[in-house]
């Protein structure tokens, strides 16, 4: 885009005005008026380019108009859902921080609606009765509006523990560097794999993770396999981490991939005892992957 300057007028000066005054920059009257980038527009660009870590300067170029329309998103002007790329801006900062605070941890408040914004989001809506299609609607919003004198202004009360979260640029480094298959022995199991293959394609548009099913990819760096059921007591003996049963996650799959004799690198990740058929929600298996899917980024990452 061409940039918007001091002595320009029109529209586009109008819309910039607009937005700096929305978020209580001060600008003379006959400026705004005018629909004239004068003095006061350029001082106000000036300190808001300067609060968002922007190089100085008192124009609107790409970066700083990008910057602009996401600090002017107020929590319920647009349907925030997982999408790549991630939905961002003041808006989803003011939800993140909500469901923190609220006790539905969704990790940093970084303003990028990512899977784990998505899965927090899911909790909430099935703890106030909603359908937990982690899709942020008006009905959504007229909660989280209720229950602003419970979370505005006020610090996250929960934090994602650090064994459950890698962090979005440390989990798409390793996704981009490692080409990790996944896939499931039966209907939970391929249930869980294809939703952790849905959010490392959201993490990252360059994700090596691919979905097998059938016979694992003989190119893959890493082969996961989800299972329901225990090893069969005849079955040849094969890595196998019991994910109930360890809260090391990470450890016990860095571990397993680097003794494996097998190239590429077979681990078993059973989920025996984290779901059952009737009883094991849409919600569960998202959070399962979530879980399954940090602990194996954290895992390749060292």
């Amino acid at each position: 885009m061409e940039p918007i300057k001091r002595g320009m007028q029109g529209p586009a000066v109008e819309d910039v005005q607009t937005r700096l005054t929305g978020l209580g920059y001060e600008i003379d009257q006959p400026e705004l008026d005018q629909h004239e980038f004068g003095e006061t527009t350029a001082t106000a660009v000036r300190a808001f380019r300067q609060e968002q870590g922007l190089p100085d300067g008192n124009e609107i170029d790409l970066d700083a108009w990008s910057a602009l329309v996401d600090a002017s998103y107020k929590l319920g002007d647009r349907t925030l859902y997982l999408r790549l790329p991630n939905f961002h801006g003041a808006d989803v900062r003011a939800l993140q921080q909500a469901l923190n605070t609220l006790g539905f941890a969704c990790g940093e408040v970084d303003g990028s609606f990512g899977p784990h914004t998505e899965a927090a989001l899911q909790q909430f809506q099935e703890n106030v009765g909603l359908f937990a299609d982690g899709m942020a609607f008006q009905d959504t919003f007229s909660y989280i509006s209720r229950l602003k004198h419970v979370w505005n202004g006020k610090p996250a009360a929960v934090e994602l523990n650090p064994e459950a979260r890698t962090g979005f640029a440390r989990a798409a480094s390793v996704l981009e560097q490692v080409r990790i298959a996944v896939g499931g022995e039966d209907a939970i199991a391929r249930n869980v794999a294809s939703r952790m293959w849905n959010i490392a394609s959201a993490t990252t548009i360059n994700s090596g993770m691919v979905l097998w099913n059938g016979e694992a990819p003989a190119d893959a760096d890493v082969v996961l396999v989800i299972a329901s059921e225990e090893l069969p007591d005849d079955a040849e003996p094969q890595a196998t981490i019991v994910v109930g049963e360890t809260d090391n996650l990470s450890q016990r799959i860095r571990t397993a991939v680097a003794a494996s004799k097998r190239k590429p690198a077979h681990v078993r990740l059973e989920i025996t005892g984290l779901s059952s058929y009737g009883a094991f929600t849409a919600n569960d298996a998202q959070t399962l992957a979530i879980r399954l899917l940090d602990g194996v980024c954290v895992a390749l990452s060292e």
